[in-house]
């Protein structure tokens, strides 16, 4: 649940993205989502690809190959926007996204340590 620093884009599903955050959990994607949404930006989730593991195959006593396993489900997602010109930390700290009930998304909020944004104050004039 990082932020993330840096300006990454890529494709998702032939679409140029700005990636918000990689391998997320559909409990993470199901909270951002309606928040980029909500901030008018095009929300592309795609599933991660999986882990690269080495395919060996496996020999059985007569002598035959045995191909490997197919790997598994991705159970991670991908999540990007469409605007190129989104920058997570930037609009966070700039307090530029707001909730669906109208509250600024601070930085607990998008980590999802706070379960309310708690607006009142910027984090640099709180004592």
């Amino acid at each position: 649940m990082a932020i993330n620093t840096n300006h990454i884009s890529e494709d998702l599903d032939g679409i140029k993205c700005v990636i918000v955050e990689k391998n997320v959990s559909p409990e993470r994607v199901a909270f951002l989502k309606p928040i980029l949404e909500y901030n008018y930006l095009t929300v592309v989730v795609v599933p991660s690809p999986p882990a690269k593991v080495a395919a060996t195959a496996t020999v059985t006593e007569e002598g035959a190959e045995v191909p490997p396993p197919p790997p598994p489900a991705p159970e991670t997602f991908t999540v990007g926007v469409t605007n190129m010109l989104f920058n997570t930390t930037n609009a966070i700290y700039g307090r530029l996204l707001r909730t669906p009930d109208g509250h600024v998304v601070t930085a607990a909020y998008w980590q999802q340590k706070e379960r309310v944004s708690h607006d009142k104050v910027p984090y640099y004039e709180r004592k």
